[in-house]
């Protein structure tokens, strides 16, 4: 599977579907794929391989990630509004219900986990929450259908699950950092200070330590709450691949392969459902701690 119709074996077919449609800056002097070298002050570019994709660091950008996500992000938006334009005092019935439930649900997880005073947070975790099942969604689509259209249409790399994608599972947990430090700040003011300073140990002797284990503690929020994601789907994702690859070992392993990608599919909507519900309920508890001023 590739554009230019070479024979691929298992190990290349993983690698083609786990590597993003990279745009970024080539050093100078690189030399690229297609033999020639990168002029004086670098070249802007589409990533052809891994190695250019290393080479452009972080000046690149994950086209199709960023792309999936924010065409996610617009559905989303347009389909609530729709429901809510069409949303009446009468009893709803299909979509509108369904989306109904969908409010309500998340509304009651607000109302039993977070204790202080804030608008922002239930439209947060609603949109947290449609917007990664969205995204972990994409993981039920048959892993070499865009491929290949993309392929067809001159694009060599296409990954459509933008929670496989670390930076954008750490994008969000860098944002519900931040909301997390502001309102600490905005709520507690020097009590956040001391909060960090005078515990668990309340005594000056022991603020260095209390310093480490609550910074460290506090770090380790995000990292956990966008790994934790890009973790599970990735891990998902890969074992599509794998039984995809499955395949093209035979006519004998078509069935098997059949059986095990509709059991892992079937499996698997619980999975990406539960990993939305978990980033939305941890943003949830972690906005509630920011509130409790002690």
């Amino acid at each position: 599977m590739a554009a230019t119709g070479q024979e691929k074996t298992v190990s290349d077919y993983i690698v083609h579907h786990l590597t993003n449609l990279t745009y970024g800056k080539l050093p100078e002097g690189f030399d690229r794929y297609d033999g020639h070298t990168v002029g004086a002050g670098g070249e802007w570019a589409f990533a052809h391989g891994a190695d250019e994709i290393a080479a452009m660091g972080f000046n690149a950008v994950h086209v199709d990630s960023l792309a999936w996500s924010i065409g996610l992000g617009v559905i989303f938006c347009a389909l609530f509004r729709w429901v809510a334009v069409r949303a009446s005092a009468e009893t709803p019935s299909g979509l509108v219900n369904f989306i109904e439930m969908v409010v309500e649900f998340i509304d009651n997880q607000v109302k039993d986990t977070f204790h202080g005073q804030n608008k922002l947070v239930a439209p947060l975790a609603l949109t947290i929450f449609v917007w990664v099942f969205l995204m972990n969604l994409m993981d039920l689509i048959p892993v070499d259908v865009v491929p290949e259209l993309m392929v067809l249409a001159g694009i060599e790399y296409q990954k459509i699950v933008p929670s496989t994608d670390p930076n954008i599972t750490m994008g969000m947990a860098v944002g519900v950092f931040i909301l997390m430090l502001y309102y600490s700040i905005k709520v507690k003011g020097f009590g956040f200070a001391k909060e960090l300073a005078l515990n668990p140990f309340n005594h000056w002797v022991f603020i260095p330590v209390n310093l480490f284990m609550e910074i460290v503690g506090l770090l380790a929020k995000p990292f956990s709450l966008g790994l934790r994601l890009f973790g599970n789907m990735y891990a998902g994702e890969m074992i599509f691949i794998l039984i995809a690859a499955l395949f093209g070992a035979g006519i004998l392993w078509v069935l098997p392969a059949s059986l095990l990608q509709i059991g892992w599919a079937i499996f698997h909507i619980l999975v990406i459902t539960l990993q939305a519900f978990i980033f939305m309920v941890l943003t949830i508890v972690y906005l509630s701690m920011a509130h409790e001023d002690h």
